[in-house]
């Protein structure tokens, strides 16, 4: 494994944690605007309809893979752009 690699790892870790956070807080704000409601549905929830719970759970994983993605893109190219390496 590549020294820039191993070293890029806490850093891809720290991302990562970063990005759940941001998806966490995307979602519960695009679900209030679609879903007009506070909470969105998860599957165990007994009073919401399937449609309601998949779609919830769609768009819950559509707005965790564009953020996981464009911070792991965006700390790769900060990584570049401070050592001149892409940590890939």
């Amino acid at each position: 494994m590549k020294a820039s690699k191993i070293a890029y790892r806490p850093v891809g870790l720290t991302l990562g944690a970063l990005s759940g956070l941001i998806a966490g807080a995307a979602f519960k704000q695009a679900w209030k605007v679609l879903g007009h409601d506070d909470d969105a549905p998860d599957a165990m929830d007994e009073d919401r309809t399937w449609k309601e719970v998949l779609i919830a759970a769609a768009l819950q994983g559509a707005v965790f893979a564009v953020v996981k993605a464009a911070v792991d893109r965006a700390g790769a190219a900060g990584t570049r752009r401070l050592t001149g390496t892409w940590p890939g």
